[in-house]
């Protein structure tokens, strides 16, 4: 997310207005014919042809219910909160609208870091726990990565490169794309990295099975804000990156419970424009993106639709899934707007037909909150929006993780 401190999550996304179905608007992309397809026929549509059958089955699930709903979803829901954090089990979301989130945002951030101390690993083994209960409830996953800079200069106190490095540009202006791609100086850096998120990956089983995740790596990369970002490296070393990203993980490291996501921030208005830096279909199961930009107060809501419809329409034309992977108003920076979810939100989503499979709003914590608490002026609004049977939260999730 930009320009947001990532300790926290603060983002919630969700549809409501003048509820109407899509089905009929919709071509089935999920299949050619009629009848389920069988689990090899799922995982040759996916970058991992290897994919765990309930990875396999969560993207034909996801494009199934796209047609007609689209899930809801919660930055760090159960990590942390509005004046609490690491309360195993507690969520804003449910404790305002009685259910859970259906879809559950992580971060790779504490995970794949230069720091190897008992707070990280505390903080890995939190979100851990959480992933592996979302799963349980029958959740959807998905994880950014705020990686650092890895070719930021070593601190006078540290051994390691990359622990005096931030995500953002600005506190770490080294140029790093270059030189973590095959025959850069830091390539066996990044490898190492990799190497961390494969480790966790490997963790989160649950009843023997691995937990499905919906990986999003180097997300907002229209933006400068990033080391990663567009003013940083050329579209082919990013594309370079993203490639190796996903063909190390799956080739090297063998982890086959990912699904592969493709986020810009909101900076295009054509889909040539969309795709500039997309590595192509091969390494590719979501388009997606965040646009908090466009969904401001006295932003425009129709413009947010029409670029929502640009990544929709590939998904479709392309078995992809479609999301939007960021977005929210942080509520007490607009204290008196109290309509956003069921006004701006619901409007964007529902206004035309679009076949996205879920919308994530980023995290909540004690003095920025993108979802409101019991007994906020906007708390009505979200129970509103929550109704909506457009949307699915946690308690109407169908069975994601089966193909029928």
């Amino acid at each position: 997310m930009k320009r947001v401190t990532i300790f926290a999550a603060i983002l919630i996304i969700a549809a409501l207005a003048t509820p109407w179905s899509l089905s009929s608007c919709k071509k089935d992309t999920a299949s050619k014919t009629a009848t389920v397809p069988d689990l090899a026929i799922v995982r040759s549509w996916l970058a991992d042809r290897n994919a765990t059958a309930e990875t396999a089955a969560l993207f034909y699930n996801l494009q199934k219910i796209a047609k007609k709903n689209i899930l809801f979803g919660h930055q760090a829901d159960t990590e942390q909160g509005y004046g609490w954090i690491d309360a195993s089990g507690t969520s804003d979301v449910k404790t305002l609208t009685g259910a859970y989130p259906a879809v559950y945002g992580s971060d790779f951030l504490f995970i794949a870091s230069f720091q190897r101390s008992a707070w990280f690993e505390t903080q890995a083994k939190i979100t851990r726990e959480q992933a592996i209960a979302a799963y349980k409830r029958g959740g959807v996953n998905t994880f950014c990565w705020h990686y650092w800079n890895p070719v930021s200069s070593v601190a006078a106190t540290s051994s390691q490169e990359g622990s005096n490095g931030d995500f953002y540009w600005d506190k770490s202006p080294v140029q790093a794309v270059a030189k973590i791609l095959p025959g850069g100086t830091h390539h066996e850096v990044y490898k190492a990295s990799l190497k961390h998120v494969a480790d966790f990956a490997k963790t989160l089983i649950s009843d023997g099975k691995a937990v499905p995740v919906i990986f999003r790596p180097f997300h907002e990369f229209d933006g400068d804000w990033f080391w990663w970002g567009k003013a940083h490296c050329t579209p082919e070393e990013y594309k370079a990156l993203y490639r190796f990203t996903v063909q190390y993980l799956r080739d090297s490291l063998h982890v086959n419970n990912f699904l592969y996501a493709f986020s810009p921030d909101c900076n295009f208005t054509t889909e040539t424009q969309y795709l500039e830096r997309y590595p192509g279909n091969d390494y590719v199961d979501l388009v997606g993106m965040d646009n908090y930009h466009d969904l401001r107060v006295g932003g425009d809501v129709m413009l947010a639709t029409a670029k929502l419809k640009i990544i929709a329409d590939y998904a479709q034309k392309n078995n992809k899934l479609a999301a939007l992977t960021e977005t929210g108003l942080e509520l007490a920076a607009n204290a008196g707007t109290n309509d956003w979810y069921t006004n701006t939100l619901a409007k964007a989503l529902q206004q035309q037909p679009l076949a996205l499979a879920y919308v994530l709003l980023w995290g909540n914590r004690k003095d920025a909150y993108f979802t409101p608490y019991p007994g906020h002026a906007a708390a009505a609004d979200f129970i509103q929006f929550k109704n909506n049977p457009y949307l699915l939260f946690g308690d109407k999730v169908p069975d994601l993780y089966t193909i029928k």
